[in-house]
């Protein structure tokens, strides 16, 4: 399968499932979820999801396991949207690049006040 079309694919599964999470989620552990971005396989079976959440760790340990149990009704809808032959069997991960960035940003500003 052509690369651009995965990557459309991606992009697609990504704004679905915010919508989702904006609209039709009425799970009050999901709270401020970001969707970072979507890898999927060459074939289009299977998907990452990675997500960021404002909060500690038990709120994003709560905001896991909500995805998790709606993982079905979030990738029936995307199926419902994508319409292709094959919706990809999602798997969330909570994306850390951005308290990587925030330790980094911390240091530097460390080091400069030295």
């Amino acid at each position: 399968m052509s690369q651009l079309r995965v990557e459309k694919v991606q992009e697609f599964i990504k704004q679905e499932i915010s919508n989702i999470l904006i609209d039709g989620l009425k799970d009050p552990r999901v709270g401020f979820v970001t969707v970072t971005r979507v890898e999927c396989s060459r074939d289009l079976r299977l998907g990452k999801v990675y997500f960021s959440v404002l909060g500690d760790k038990e709120k994003r340990g709560k905001t896991m396991d909500a995805l998790n149990h709606a993982k079905g009704y979030i990738r029936s809808t995307v199926g419902k949207a994508l319409n292709i032959r094959f919706t990809p069997e999602l798997a969330f991960f909570l994306d850390e690049s951005l308290d990587a960035g925030e330790n980094i940003q911390r240091l530097l500003n460390e080091a400069n006040k030295a």
